[in-house]
């Protein structure tokens, strides 16, 4: 008996429920108190805010851990200043806190409210275990990162250090966030089901053995941005995830196809070698899908 695609991929595209998202919450605000009662981090220009799946309103239920940034605005990272700019000019003093220093306060801070059993200190970030009240929570120090423009502007971002590399890593959430509700928008509403759908497939297929579904979510949702929107808004969800499939198989056969494709910020090529997706992952995952159980056989 053929399986009931389009009933299915209808109820994975639903966001998670009023229980899950009180929980997500939950982890937000224990964040926060914890944060709150450092006396090393009162005095600091630091804010909480949230970023990834949760934030951007593609996680998926069963699967809504939350992603906190704790960020810094004492101390900024840049990125090369462009011809003509200088420290000198732009009127910068050195550094006098360090990122380093402020990781550990922040692991101070958590260990201090959660208890060390319930803290692990990550490569990029810190995971406080999922509790009755709250979900999983990955907590990341951030410092501010800039991005300056010929005119002394200068976009704005957050960065991090890793422990074992000491390599910056740089995210947009705010131009990713703007950037997913504007797609959204323009596939009414489409494009955030069917990223919830994509990963419900990874999930599943996961489950089911399939070693080349184990796709991140971030890099799933990246994905889905850079496909037109005229392939989402069908009469289906079956058959947008079809339209979908086939757009990201026939463009990631070659890497001229999707040289220019980006992460949802705008911000960050997609297929570089400092970027945990490939080309030819995406590629494997479209074409395992659709051979997934009848789903590509399916009107």
């Amino acid at each position: 008996m053929l399986r009931d695609w389009e009933s299915q991929f209808r109820e994975w595209a639903k966001p998670p429920g009023k229980t899950e998202k009180d929980r997500c919450d939950n982890a937000v605000s224990a964040i926060r108190n914890a944060i709150k009662a450092s006396d090393k981090l009162r005095v600091r220009g630091v804010s909480i805010f949230v970023q990834g799946s949760y934030r951007n309103n593609t996680n998926v239920r069963k699967d809504s851990d939350v992603d906190i940034g704790v960020l810094c605005t004492d101390t900024f990272f840049h990125d090369p200043f462009p011809e003509g700019l200088t420290q000198e000019k732009l009127r910068f003093l050195d550094a006098t806190y360090y990122y380093n220093q402020y990781k550990n306060e922040v692991e101070e801070a958590l260990v201090k409210y959660f208890g060390r059993s319930a803290v692990k200190r990550g490569n990029k970030a810190f995971d406080v275990h999922e509790t009755t009240h709250h979900v999983e929570a990955d907590v990341a120090a951030f410092f501010e990162h800039r991005r300056y423009q010929v005119d002394g502007t200068y976009l704005e971002g957050v960065g991090l250090r890793t422990d074992k590399e000491n390599h910056r890593v740089i995210n947009w959430p705010e131009q990713h966030y703007e950037n997913g509700v504007g797609k959204n928008n323009d596939t009414d509403t489409r494009f955030k089901s069917i990223v919830r759908v994509l990963k419900a497939l990874s999930n599943e297929m996961i489950g089911q053995g399939i070693g080349v579904a184990d796709v991140p979510g971030f890099f799933l949702e990246c994905l889905a941005y850079n496909i037109p929107d005229d392939r989402f808004g069908n009469h289906t969800y079956l058959a947008d995830v079809k339209a979908v499939l086939v757009y990201l198989y026939e463009n990631t056969n070659t890497q001229e196809a999707c040289a220019k494709w980006v992460e949802v910020s705008g911000l960050k090529w997609l297929f570089l070698e400092t970027q945990k997706g490939t080309r030819e992952q995406a590629n494997a995952f479209a074409y395992e899908v659709w051979n997934y159980d009848g789903l590509g056989g399916q009107l």
